[in-house]
């Protein structure tokens, strides 16, 4: 098996590892695993790729590669450049810090994955949750590196993967608790914190020059039953099926219906 291992904190991010030791041993000794990666943190771009500038890709390792933009970028030059021959499988993370609810949508950990999707290949995002009772440990990704690989292997197997032209991927979150502590794994939906909104913090410097500073929410707030966030919180391993298809299917037919009634200017 072929595996391409990405994320969105960068070569040097200690989950980056964690997911290339996963994908070693999922490929076995048989298999090869190429590691294409951001030079720098890129938290929060989300499906963001490069169109305004050039991307500068340099090797650092066998098979191990740097790229000085984004994760999805990183899918990209990966596939149609660097590797001769396509993966089967993308795996991006591990990412410090969980993308359930509405983080998944600025995720770049998740960018990536989704882009690994659109390019046909079968994808997975991994985070870890960092809250209250690992965020000390000696390895704050302790239910990741324990749970990871026998997550992997019934995901490729029990996952309905398929050939639509906006491909399934898989975002799975692991709880901010120690491993013997994982409660099982559930698959559901994309929560929402609503309490949970980002906020503006204004800076000032010593030469009086004034700076903003985005802050997130709050991560500790749950949300709807059944959803990625409180399974987490119940620390469940969250699994949760998405596609890039964006479109609201279930009020098409109501606005359809209503564009017929009214003549378009």
């Amino acid at each position: 098996m072929r595996i391409l291992v990405t994320n969105d904190d960068g070569i040097h991010a200690p989950g980056l590892e964690i997911m290339e030791s996963l994908a070693r041993q999922f490929a076995g000794p048989d298999g090869t695993v190429w590691t294409v990666a951001p030079e720098q943190e890129q938290s929060g771009v989300g499906h963001a790729i490069t169109f305004q500038n050039v991307l500068q890709v340099q090797q650092v390792g066998q098979r191990r590669f740097m790229v000085q933009g984004t994760p999805g970028d990183c899918v990209i030059v990966a596939l149609r450049h660097l590797m001769a021959k396509p993966p089967d499988l993308v795996l991006s993370g591990v990412n410090r810090g969980n993308n359930s609810g509405q983080n998944a949508a600025y995720s770049g950990t998740v960018g990536a994955a989704m882009e690994g999707a659109l390019q046909g290949v079968r994808s997975i995002a991994y985070s870890q949750y960092i809250g209250l009772k690992n965020r000390l440990l000696d390895d704050p990704f302790e239910a990741t590196r324990t749970h990871g690989l026998i997550l992997l292997r019934k995901l490729i197997d029990c996952t309905p993967w398929d050939e639509q032209d906006y491909r399934l991927f898989v975002n799975v979150n692991f709880p901010p608790c120690p491993a013997d502590e994982v409660a099982g794994a559930s698959v559901v939906s994309q929560g929402f914190r609503r309490n949970s909104n980002y906020s503006i913090e204004p800076l000032l410097t010593r030469a009086r020059r004034r700076f903003l500073s985005i802050a997130g929410g709050l991560q500790t707030c749950t949300a709807t039953p059944g959803t990625d966030v409180n399974a987490n919180m119940a620390d469940q391993i969250s699994i949760t099926p998405m596609r890039a298809d964006m479109t609201a299917y279930e009020t098409m037919e109501n606005m359809r219906e209503r564009f017929r009634k009214r003549e378009l200017c």
